[in-house]
């Protein structure tokens, strides 16, 4: 059998005694762990924070003096072996979950492929919402012991770096990554030549090379086509994030399903389960199809068996929001494809044919479906969204008996939940309250906790999330050189004990990041209000070639700018994984403002609500679940209105109506202790009612039972 290896790019020269940084630095259970980020932290601040956090880069750079004094520390020393203690027991644990419930199917490997994962700001190959859902899949696969191996792009560039210019226009900075700086190992084969894989393309065959990064006990394997032997175009395909070019769209989606197919194979996986998280791997069904058709058996028994062992994850609720190739562009690039098969082009192009008003197009979800056995939306809502968009498949079927089921996402609680807020639940549910994560009756011990000390925590974090916002205005203005308007823009002049809402995620035209500014006179006369005052907090990109969503940042900037808002409403550039927790953690009121039902999740407002802000949303997605009446708000009802702008009209005199009579009186009601019981009140029951039910431990259990164990013949 091959040997193949996954090597550290640096051989850190370190003291014997604290030796293992260099490992701990190279396996990713440091990102959920705040402890073992002090590790870091406590040799180095200054350079932890220049670093960006990222332990590969520090040890790096840090000066071997600092090293030499902390391994001379008794008091570090003693707290370097304690984390070490944890971090063996945790990847050695033979008591996990998946283990003690599941032991028969423990060599059954699962296979997940994903286009994105945001596993931390050190590796920026996440866009949003997507790769981060995906990356805290990983962490809690891991957590919970399943044997799950994933698939993805290293992409070389990245995802794009936000500057917003003086009249709010978006800038994308694409700089290429330094995977030397990156806990990223390359895979090497018995003659440590990198490992690679080959997959045609039109005329040429291009080569992806193999990373490794370890999530824990999960291995997470990158594609990079920047390998010497191919051309200088193909070397780029990997470089970027959801390219617009078709042809460069379509080779990417082909490396990421047949390339990652055959990656698995030469590292000596045989997946007993295969998912699909989102169509863009779809292509992965026609790659295993080839290999069983080339093994004798004909195309439709290879299609059944594959059904049988995948799974398709469905994250779009609208139809434009899945990938769809132009036929010539199939010809293209699989009519060498279809022979091997035993089809000809007309049934290879029923596979995924869509009929669309300007033509017909072979649509990747529609592949995804037909070559999935098992599907499902990811939300209550987007399931019965999903079902009637898809009911076309199965014509013969009632809506509601369409096999699309729902498994509604969850956010992996170590990742987001605030350091100082662990403590207090540790103080207050017990040592081993992580244990419990998705049990709601042990969450009700949240009403234990004593207003005075949760309230403080809550403080604490605000304060943390001004004072970081200040000192990015100031080292924005240094580096930059931004018009002074814009330093007032981004944060400086708020008030860490005012009323403050959270406005975070990707801008697209339909999550209507601008409806709170629909009346902005009315808005202005809310927010300024004497010794009641509210701030909103802006931050979020758009992708680069999506000019509505640029616009969209433009509007708000420009209201952001205005002076008569005393710079209570407030942009920040750059929306990444780190500012994420800074907000999630910081602000009072998340606020969710998509045009039903067109929000097919979303989890930002579950990371806010486990840090004990109120949600303030539409009845979409998770929150449409989550709402109990007592622990936020909603906007609108559970309806939809045929005409947008109707629906826009209602929904913004819901928001201004709740905002003035129920939200800031409700947060400005203090006792004689200067505390808001009303409102920590809808904090305790927010963090009781939310934390298990959205927790990522409850996702991951519900897509073993109900998908991954059937595939499994379980």
């Amino acid at each position: 059998m091959k040997s193949f290896r996954a090597e550290p790019v640096n051989q850190f020269s370190l003291p014997r005694r604290i030796q293992r940084l260099g490992e701990l630095a190279y396996n990713l259970w440091w990102t959920w762990k705040p402890d073992a980020q002090r590790l870091f932290r406590l040799i180095d601040h200054d350079l932890w924070e220049r670093t960006y956090h990222n332990p590969v880069q520090f040890l790096r750079q840090v000066e071997r003096a600092q090293l030499n004094a902390v391994a001379q520390d008794r008091n570090y020393l003693d707290f370097y072996d304690r984390i070490f203690r944890m971090f063996d027991q945790y990847i050695l644990a033979e008591a996990t979950w998946f283990l003690q419930e599941h032991a028969d199917c423990i060599n059954s490997p699962i296979a997940y492929f994903s286009t994105e994962f945001g596993l931390h700001e050190t590796l920026p190959i996440y866009a949003g919402g997507l790769g981060v859902l995906s990356g805290d899949h990983l962490k809690e696969a891991s957590d919970l012991g399943l044997p799950l191996v994933a698939v993805g792009f290293l992409y070389t560039r990245g995802y794009f770096t936000q500057h917003i210019t003086e009249d709010g226009w978006q800038e994308a900075r694409f700089q290429r990554l330094r995977f030397e700086d990156m806990p990223i190992m390359p895979i090497l084969d018995e003659h440590d030549d990198p490992l690679t894989v080959s997959v045609e393309l039109p005329g040429r065959e291009v080569l992806a090379r193999l990373w490794e990064i370890h999530v824990g006990r999960v291995p997470l394997y990158l594609l990079d086509t920047d390998v010497e032997g191919n051309s200088a175009e193909d070397r780029e395909l990997t470089s970027r994030l959801y390219n617009s070019d078709m042809e460069a769209r379509i080779s990417q989606e082909i490396i990421l399903g047949i390339g990652g197919v055959r990656a698995l194979r030469n590292l000596g996986y045989n997946p007993a389960v295969w998912h699909m998280n989102e169509g863009h791997s779809a292509f992965m069904g026609l790659e295993r199809a080839r290999e069983m058709t080339a093994a004798g058996h004909s195309f439709d028994a290879a299609r059944e068996r594959i059904c049988h062992s995948t799974i398709f994850t469905t994250h779009t609720p609208v139809p434009a929001g899945s990938d769809e190739f132009p036929l010539w562009l199939i010809d293209k690039y699989f009519s060498q494809l279809w022979p091997g098969l035993g089809l000809d082009r007309d049934q290879f192009i029923k596979l995924a044919r869509r009929e669309m008003s300007w033509g017909e197009t072979f649509s990747m979800t529609l592949l995804a479906f037909r070559f999935a056995g098992r599907h499902n939306g990811v939300s209550e809502l987007h399931g019965q969204v999903a079902r009637k968009m898809w009911h076309f498949l199965w014509p013969d079927l009632r809506e509601e008996d369409v096999p699309i089921s729902h498994v509604t996402n969850g956010i992996h609680t170590g990742t987001w939940l605030a350091r100082r807020l662990d403590h207090l639940f540790r103080r207050y549910l017990g040592r081993d309250w992580m244990d419990h994560l998705d049990d709601p009756d042990f969450w009700d011990s949240v009403e234990n906790i004593p207003d005075e000390e949760l309230w403080l925590v809550r403080r604490h974090l605000k304060r943390k999330l001004v004072f970081y916002m200040r000192d990015r205005a100031r080292e924005q203005w240094l580096r930059d050189g931004i018009h002074p308007v814009q330093v007032i823009a981004s944060g400086v002049l708020l008030d860490p004990y005012a009323l403050t809402i959270g406005f975070a995620r990707r801008f697209a035209t339909y999550k209507r990041a601008s409806l709170i500014l629909r009346d902005l006179d009315r808005l202005l006369e809310l927010i300024n209000r004497p010794n009641r005052p509210v701030q909103i907090i802006f931050a979020g990109k758009a992708h680069p070639d999506d000019n509505p969503g640029k616009m969209l940042i433009q509007e708000v900037y420009r209201s952001v700018k205005k002076a008569e808002n005393g710079g209570r409403l407030v942009f920040l550039e750059d929306y990444d994984m780190n500012l994420a927790r800074y907000l999630v953690q910081g602000v009072d009121v998340w606020l969710n403002t998509p045009r039903r039902p067109n929000e097919a999740s979303g989890t930002s407002g579950q990371k806010a609500a486990l840090n004990g802000a109120l949600n303030f949303s539409v009845l979409d997605g998770w929150w449409r679940e989550g709402y109990n009446g007592l622990n936020g708000w909603t906007i609108g009802d559970d309806a939809d209105q045929a005409d947008p702008n109707i629906q826009d009209q209602m929904d913004v005199e819901s928001l201004y109506d709740i905002l003035e009579n129920e939200i800031i009186p409700l947060y400005y009601d203090r006792s004689e202790n200067d505390l808001p019981r009303k409102w920590i009140a809808r904090m305790k029951a927010s963090i009781r009612s939310l934390a298990p039910q959205f927790s990522m431990r409850r996702m991951i259990k519900e897509y073993t039972e109900q998908l991954y164990l059937p595939a499994m013949g379980e």
